[in-house]
């Protein structure tokens, strides 16, 4: 199958195919005499691996690893269990930070007015607590 069928099998554009080939996350592909890629339904298979992966927000570098475990028929499960570990476990780190934030802006947006007058403790929160302080930003007219 040329690229572009490779890239409907597996879900994969044609860009990150190459991309994928040119940093070496998969074999490069057999060539026509014409120069044409040619891939099989392995080369889809892993393909279809990969974007699973990247679904499931695995870095490059992860995926990897994990395609060296899949192919490596001596590999042990517990490998595989570390980096899902850790890739679950830094998904909980920035939910944690994303609710976080959500919860802080939240309480700067219930204690703003919202109305015509200029103080605001959104703005008092961003400068530290200083929004008419020393500093000031500038006007209108950029002076």
């Amino acid at each position: 199958m040329n690229i572009g069928e490779a890239a409907r099998a597996s879900g994969v554009s044609a860009k990150m195919i190459r991309y994928y080939e040119e940093t070496g996350l998969i074999r490069p592909a057999a060539r026509t005499a014409a120069g044409y890629r040619t891939y099989g339904e392995r080369d889809a298979h892993e393909l279809r691996f990969i974007r699973r992966a990247r679904d499931l927000g695995f870095p490059v570098t992860e995926i990897a690893e994990l395609l060296a475990l899949w192919r490596d028929r001596s590999r042990k499960s517990a490998d595989v269990k570390r980096l899902a570990a850790e890739r679950a476990a830094e998904f909980r780190r920035k939910i944690a930070a994303l609710e976080a934030m959500t919860t802080t802006l939240e309480h700067l947006s219930a204690r703003c007015a919202g109305d015509d007058r200029p103080d605001c403790p959104i703005l008092e929160e961003l400068t530290g607590g200083d929004a008419d302080g020393a500093w000031a930003p500038p006007d209108a007219r950029g002076q």
